[in-house]
C-alpha cells in the first residue's frame, strides 16, 4: 500500500539506479492507475507525490544527464520543486550535461512556455557544440536552427548574445548562412521582453551582431572552398560549382561583397590553376 510505495521512495537509492527510481519508480507512483488501483484519497496522493518529486530531485542532483528532464517533468505541478529542477539542470550545464540533452530540456521549457529559461539553456548548450566544415548533415543543425529562432523571436539583445556562440561553434557554411538569411527575412522579438513593442526594423548586415554573423559565414565558404580543393575529384566538379553559387548570394549579402566575390574566384584560378577542368567550369559561371 501507500508506506511500503512511500518506503521504497524513500530508500530508493538501495534498490534502483537514479535512471530506474526517476523513470520507473516515480513515474508508476505518480500515475493515475497507481491512484485508481490503490484507491488513494487528495491527501495520500499528495504525500506519495511529496516523496515521487523529491526522490526525482534527488536523482537529478546524482545524475543530471539521464533524470534531469524526467524530474522536471515530475515536479511540473509544485513550483518550488520545479525551481530546484532547473537550478540543477543550470548547475550541471557546463559539467556534465551533453549540448544534445541540454537542447532537449531547453525545447521542453519552451513547450512548457519558459522562452527566456529555453533560451538560458540553450546558450548553455551552444558552448558545448563544436560542428566542423563538413558537417552539413549534422544531427544538432536542428538545434541550432531553433535556438536562433527562438533569440529571434525573443529580441534583438537575445540574437546579439547567441550569434557570438554561433559563430563560435559553428564552422558549417552551410548552416551558417541559413541562419543569416533567416535573421534577415524578419524583424527580432515579436513583443520585447519587458512588453515593449520593437520597432519594426529589419537588423542591419552592417551592424552587429549581423555584420559578425555575415563575415563568418563568408570566411566559412571560403574555409571550406580550400578544403574541398584539396581532394576532389571530377565528379564533384558540379556540385562544387552549386556550393560556389551558393557561396557567391552569402558574400553578395555585403555591401562589398561583390568585389570580394570577384578577388576569391581570382585567388582560386591562380591557386588552383592546375585543375584545369574545374577552373575553366568555375570561368563558364563567374567569369
Amino acid at each position: 500500500g501507500v508506506y511500503a510505495l512511500d518506503s521504497i521512495m524513500q530508500n530508493w537509492f538501495t534498490l534502483f539506479t537514479p535512471t530506474e527510481a526517476t523513470s520507473i519508480v516515480a513515474t508508476t507512483v505518480m500515475s493515475n492507475s497507481t491512484v485508481v488501483r490503490l484507491h488513494l484519497d487528495c491527501h495520500q496522493q499528495e504525500k506519495l507525490a511529496g516523496s515521487a518529486r523529491t526522490l526525482s530531485l534527488q536523482c537529478a542532483m546524482k545524475d543530471p544527464q539521464n533524470c534531469a528532464l524526467s524530474a522536471l517533468t515530475l515536479c511540473e505541478k509544485d513550483h518550488i520543486a520545479f525551481e530546484t529542477a532547473y537550478q540543477i539542470v543550470l548547475d550541471a550545464a557546463t559539467t556534465s550535461m551533453s549540448y544534445s540533452q541540454l537542447f532537449t530540456i531547453a525545447r521542453y521549457m519552451e513547450h512548457r512556455g519558459y522562452p527566456t529559461r529555453a533560451y538560458k539553456l540553450a546558450t548553455l548548450a551552444m558552448t558545448h557544440l563544436n560542428l566542423s566544415y563538413n558537417q552539413d548533415t549534422h544531427p544538432a543543425i536542428n538545434d541550432v536552427l531553433w535556438a536562433c529562432a527562438l533569440s529571434h523571436s525573443l529580441g534583438k539583445n537575445e540574437l546579439a548574445a547567441i550569434i557570438p556562440l554561433v559563430v563560435k561553434s559553428v564552422k558549417c557554411a552551410t548552416v551558417l548562412s541559413d541562419i543569416l538569411r533567416r535573421c534577415t527575412l524578419t524583424t527580432p522579438g515579436i513583443v520585447g521582453l519587458h512588453g515593449r513593442r520593437n520597432s519594426g526594423k529589419l537588423m542591419s548586415l552592417d551592424k552587429a551582431p549581423l555584420r559578425q554573423l555575415l563575415d563568418a559565414t563568408i570566411g566559412a565558404y571560403i574555409n571550406t572552398t580550400h578544403s574541398r580543393l584539396t581532394h576532389i575529384s571530377p565528379r564533384h566538379y558540379s556540385e562544387f560549382i552549386e556550393f560556389l553559387s551558393k557561396a557567391r548570394e552569402t558574400f553578395l549579402m555585403a555591401h562589398d561583397g561583390h568585389i570580394q566575390f570577384t578577388q576569391f574566384i581570382d585567388n582560386l584560378k591562380q591557386i588552383y590553376k592546375g585543375k584545369k577542368k574545374l577552373m575553366m567550369l568555375v570561368r563558364e559561371r563567374f567569369g
